[in-house]
């Protein structure tokens, strides 16, 4: 169960953060917010129609991109660096429908050494399972990020100072 205490993501340093799964400001996207759920976080999806793929039917690819972020998040606060998909694998149990609540959980195990591996539930409002997810990331230096994110280097400092108070002993 969530102890309800918000999780504040270090992407929120930079200026112009628009990030498709946890950016309030993006105006396109999902704007998930994540709470502290035990040793992980959960968030609650709830869409309309415009992630629609069915008539009233989630997109699954909407399933799938709640699961990596919270995933993909998760680790990031666990261990104090920015993290990089490598794989992703999704189960689809049963469909999500458009404008249900639904319930996301995100844990991870055995943090020792990379790649991580981290894995998300997402469940209806009964509890009943409806897709599952298990993934994989490698963690990044500040180099790879600014290599293969469009940032400048204060941008990359801002993060930066952001993890560095995540990190274990940070």
């Amino acid at each position: 169960m969530s102890d309800g205490t918000p999780v504040v993501v270090p992407w929120r340093v930079l200026p112009d953060y628009s990030c498709f799964g946890c950016s309030p400001s993006n105006e396109h996207g999902l704007r998930l917010n994540f709470t502290h759920s035990g040793d992980g976080i959960e968030c609650v999806l709830r869409v309309d129609r415009t992630f629609e793929s069915y008539p009233g039917v989630v997109h699954g690819g909407i399933a799938t991109t709640v699961c990596d972020e919270i995933m993909g998040n998760l680790l990031v606060l666990k261990i104090g660096t920015s993290v990089f998909t490598t794989t992703l694998r999704t189960r689809y149990l049963s469909p999500l429908a458009v404008g249900v609540s639904y319930r996301c959980v995100a844990t991870a195990e055995d943090l020792g050494a990379a790649p991580y591996r981290a894995y998300a539930e997402i469940t209806d409002p009964d509890g009943a399972v409806c897709v599952t997810a298990v993934g994989t990331y490698q963690p990044a230096t500040a180099e790879q990020v600014r290599d293969r994110m469009d940032l400048s280097d204060g941008e990359v400092e801002l993060i930066e100072n952001a993890l560095a108070g995540l990190r274990p002993g940070g």
